[in-house]
């Protein structure tokens, strides 16, 4: 009947319906579909069965093991034995046949489930990836990207190495009883989620350095909302913040060294991490060969800055051609213990892996050397059909049995993770309804035995000055601020008589209270009541919750027209450091946390900023080293009269106000020398009991030290150097005051 009437409407059988005959010519057949996709959908490519039972992988746990390759037992190669190393040929883009250290059956077999994918939209396939993926909901927490989780993840596996570092007997890399800093390196690794990890772990206890490429992938540390970005460095290579951060240039590499050992006292970092990578979008299983400059420069950086004992944890992709190996090998033989890491919080689909190294022996200067020159060579011969493709012999390699053997174990168990994580996201995308039942609770276990809050990401509230010295201060009579030091005269100069009691340092202004609400957001206040908090008119930064007690002081260098002023903000004594409440703290222990926050907070790359300096500080019987340092200078806008000039650190001077004496120890307590054992030792006065050790309650805090200090102002008529001509008979001359000093210094 329908051929019937039809026919008669000009249809004929085979063609389509409709005007122009446009319909649909097949049978509609059953539908086979699966989820939410429209009805007759077919996914190119994913028709077939990739013949892989990915249901019986393992059970997900945050609980994962360290695999560390054999210690190696070989003597560091040196310059003579890897002249002949380096082998220069034909440049090759395919990895199908290199199967020296996996077996041809797993190199082929990963290569096709990867292949499975060529065709498939990438927001399908991140879609099914999403939701097979038993760690995926880890995600980045209140870090800025997942990358910070990683790092999160390999500290706690590797337990903390990076962020609490040790030697190979076990003992703290970081003197903490020195105030030293824990010293780290970023590089390849915009925007800069590995290191707010480590600087929300360790706050201002750490100082980062760090070098990426320039541009949309830079380090974006204005999104650190969890630490405080002033205490990491970027430094660009040749040209410094202005230089192009291209790991791949030499002059890149070497700038940075110099940079990084200038300002770590020539010793290097404690440990570097490297995460580079770029987009190969279609050609994925050439991952390993399109980034192997990029590999060797990460580990080359690695051996130019990292510090003897310390630590290296490095990006890699697969590990399959002789040159990527050789790489490993080098760096196997240049630390005490070396791993292959693949952790949770990298998706199980890729061909990531990391490197962790543990322990830099020294003398592996010509290993460093070696590579240079092979990136040398890689530069010269980067639009050539040809290629360095291998840095160490396969012989070589092979010659070491237990280190191939690794090799190759490590390879295919990649390989097997690899296809079955494939397959899995092959099945997710095929069924849309099927999902990862346990995301939820293995997040929530990883997190707790990371030691990392669930908490989302939010940016920092803004706060009023005037409110966070409040809350900093935690109900602290506000009287105590507007304390005037006691001045130094004939009348007061008993109260230094217990001379072991006392510090003193030389002024060059006001004293001010300086409070950093991070970044450049600091203001001042002089300590009254009815004065407010007044942003402070410099360039330089400060990590949030930052309460000093600083003067600002301009700084001269040099005499005469060449002379340069600069305003410069030095510290007398510390409150509160980054959240971190010291006023507790003696006084001594106050200013050597000064000088580690200093150092941390410092940017030697950035000259067009005011610089930052800790008070020198003197004990009171030292006092005349002070006045070794007083000279007459011809000061810029004198009129050509020599002022009285401090010199300090670095050469740079400053026109002295007077000196500040500060007590820092507590009532009754005060120190005093027995002559019997020649050791200083705490008397109480009031108990008359007598310790060599460190009474607890003999420790002045900060505002016992504020309320009692005395201030001897060098003004007109009081005579400091021996050119000043002028004595006024009332006020203390430097005779006076060193001779009460000497009388009454035990």
């Amino acid at each position: 009947l329908f051929n019937h009437s039809s026919a008669k409407m000009g249809f004929r059988e085979g063609e389509g319906l409709g005007k122009y005959n446009q319909g649909r010519k097949d049978i509609v057949e059953a539908s086979n579909q699966k989820g939410r996709r429209g009805l007759g959908l077919t996914l190119k490519g994913f028709d077939g069965d990739l013949n892989v039972d990915w249901r019986d992988e393992p059970e997900p746990s945050a609980y994962e093991q360290v695999d560390w390759f054999p210690e190696c037992t070989t003597e560091i190669p040196d310059a003579q034995e890897m002249k002949e190393w380096m082998t220069v040929g034909k440049r090759k883009l395919v990895i199908e046949d290199e199967t020296e250290f996996c077996r041809e059956e797993f190199l082929h077999s990963v290569l096709q489930c990867k292949s499975v994918f060529d065709e498939l939209d990438g927001e399908e396939m991140r879609r099914a990836r999403t939701r097979s993926n038993p760690y995926e909901m880890i995600r980045g927490v209140f870090f800025l990207n997942r990358a910070a989780m990683k790092m999160a993840n390999i500290d706690y596996v590797f337990d903390h190495m990076f962020t609490n570092p040790k030697d190979s007997h076990g003992k703290p890399l970081i003197k903490e009883r020195d105030a030293e800093l824990l010293y780290f390196a970023d590089v390849c690794a915009g925007p800069g989620g590995f290191s707010e990890y480590v600087l929300w772990r360790k706050k201002w206890h750490a100082k980062g350095f760090g070098m990426t490429l320039k541009g949309p992938n830079d380090f974006k540390l204005e999104d650190f909302y969890s630490a405080s970005s002033e205490l990491f460095e970027p430094y660009y290579g040749e040209g410094g913040i202005d230089g192009d951060g291209d790991i791949t240039r030499p002059e890149n590499i070497t700038a940075f060294r110099n940079f990084v050992l200038d300002n770590t006292d020539r010793k290097g970092v404690h440990f570097l991490m490297a995460d580079g990578g770029f987009s190969v979008e279609g050609q994925e299983n050439l991952q390993e060969i399109l980034s192997k400059q990029l590999t060797l420069c990460q580990f080359l950086t690695g051996l130019s800055i990292i510090r003897t004992g310390g630590h290296f944890v490095c990006k890699t992709f697969d590990l399959f051609t002789p040159f990527s190996v050789g790489l490993i090998y080098l760096l196997y033989c240049c630390f005490e213990r070396v791993s292959l890491f693949k952790p949770v919080t990298s998706r199980p689909a890729n061909s990531e892996r990391y490197v962790v190294c543990r322990g830099l022996k020294s003398g592996i200067d010509d290993v460093r050397e070696y590579l240079f020159m092979v990136n040398i060579k890689l530069n010269q011969l980067r639009n050539s059909d040809l290629d360095v493709n291998l840095v160490v012999p396969v012989e070589v390699i092979k010659g070491d049995h237990e280190f191939y053997d690794y090799m190759v174990r490590s390879n295919e168990s990649q390989c097997k993770v690899q296809i079955k994580a494939l397959a899995k996201i092959h099945a997710f995308v095929q069924d849309t309804t099927l999902s990862e039942p346990r995301q939820a609770d293995i997040r929530k276990e990883c997190l707790r035995l990371w030691g990392i809050p669930d908490q989302a990401r939010v940016a920092p509230s803004s706060s009023d000055p005037r409110s966070k010295f409040f809350e900093l201060i935690q109900g602290t009579d506000i009287d105590i601020f507007s304390f005037k030091p006691t001045p130094l005269n004939s009348k007061t100069l008993e109260k230094i008589r217990h001379v072991l009691d006392y510090r003193c340092m030389v002024s060059g202004s006001e004293q001010k209270f300086l409070l950093g609400l991070g970044k450049s957001q600091i203001y001042t206040w002089d300590g009254r009541q009815s004065d407010r908090w007044m942003k402070l008119d410099l360039k330089t930064e400060l990590p949030r919750a930052t309460l000093l007690s600083v003067e600002i002081v301009h700084e001269l260098k040099g005499e005469g027209k060449a002379q340069r002023k600069i305003k410069a903000i030095h510290i007398l004594d510390v409150l509160v450091l980054n959240g971190n409440d010291v006023r507790e703290q003696h006084f001594n222990q106050r200013i050597q946390l000064a000088e580690k926050f200093v150092k941390a907070v410092s940017k030697p790359s950035r000259p067009d900023m005011n610089p930052i300096r800790v008070k020198e500080v003197y004990r009171l019987e030292e006092m005349e080293k002070i006045f070794v340092r007083l000279e007459m200078k011809i000061i810029k806008s004198s009129g050509g009269i020599p002022r009285l000039s401090y010199t300090g650190r670095d050469d740079r001077h400053f026109v002295p106000t007077g000196l500040y004496i500060v007590r820092t120890v507590n009532d009754p307590w005060t120190m005093a020398f027995s002559k019997n054992s020649k050791r200083k030792f705490f008397y109480n006065k009031t108990t008359q009991e007598s310790t060599y050790d460190l009474p607890h309650e003999s420790i002045a805090p900060f505002h016992i030290c504020y309320f009692s200090r005395l201030f001897w102002e060098w003004g007109e008529g009081v005579k400091v150097h021996d050119s000043q001509k002028r004595q006024d008979a009332e006020k203390l001359s430097k005779e006076e005051v060193l001779s009460f000093i000497q009388a009454h210094y035990p």
